[in-house]
């Protein structure tokens, strides 16, 4: 039987998971999660063949919790399910160490191919997602651009993301100048939406 752990916010969208993966003979739903910390738990306990994460899940995102998951428990492999394609998205999860990333529509069937696929040590990539990462290029914002345009996407002054990150505040500035120049935006609302996009942040 092949052992695999679910990770996913939605109860509903996490049990139709576990249902169809039931119905077939050879693999076996053995955890799930709805954050990515309990997903990383839940690994480290049941120690399965494969993690199935979601990207948005609250206190550890999927990919966050992919790094975590390999270094962890290094006999398992992580496959990103998510209903956000963005070619950001799959530059990181890559990086990550995450051996497959599907997008949410494709057919149930699929998924437990996908599944074979990766115990087998093959990557599995949505190919419409793999061309958008291409024609993307990779991520141009630095770590630190991207720490903060994520304070500042809630509005934060300047004061408050220097306190926050314990950056002066002409550091920020110029983090934040950075950022809007590489996302070719107006102002650091739009950097932070066009990052946001992109699957940068």
């Amino acid at each position: 039987m092949i052992r695999v752990i679910l990770a996913e916010d939605q109860a509903m969208v996490r049990g139709a998971l576990a249902s169809l993966l039931g119905l077939e003979p050879d693999i076996e739903v053995v955890g799930e999660a709805a954050t990515g910390e309990e997903a990383v738990a839940v690994a480290v306990a049941a120690r399965p063949d494969i993690a199935l994460l979601d990207i948005e899940m609250p206190v550890l995102d999927g990919i966050a919790a992919a790094g975590r998951i390999r270094a962890e428990t290094p006999g398992c492999r992580v496959m990103i399910l998510t209903t956000f394609g963005r070619p950001g998205y799959l530059r990181r999860a890559m990086e990550a160490g995450a051996s497959a990333f599907l997008v949410k529509d494709s057919p149930a069937k699929e998924l437990a191919a996908a599944i074979r696929r990766v115990l087998r040590g093959e990557r599995v990539i949505d190919p419409g997602l793999a061309a958008a990462a291409l024609s993307a290029g990779p991520n141009p914002l630095s770590g630190r651009e991207r720490d903060v345009l994520r304070a500042a996407s809630d509005g934060s002054t300047i004061m408050d993301i220097s306190r926050r990150l314990h950056l002066s505040e002409g550091t920020v500035r110029n983090y934040l100048s950075a950022a809007i120049q590489k996302t070719h935006a107006r102002n650091r609302i739009e950097a932070v939406q066009r990052a946001e996009a992109q699957g940068w942040l």
